[in-house]
């Protein structure tokens, strides 16, 4: 996987950190994903941040 494409998705409430690819060409909008929380054992939003 290319380490440009890379980008950290981060949410909110408990500060955790997930890593995903992104095709830059074609997605020029910031990522908002429903993922599971470890800490909240629930599914959560995690947002695009910077690096």
């Amino acid at each position: 996987m290319s380490q440009d494409r890379l980008i950290i998705l981060r949410n909110k409430e408990t500060g955790e950190v997930r890593w995903t690819s992104k095709n830059k060409k074609k997605v020029e909008r910031k990522i908002d994903l429903m993922k599971y929380s470890k800490k909240l054992r629930k599914r959560v939003s995690f947002k695009e941040s910077k690096k």
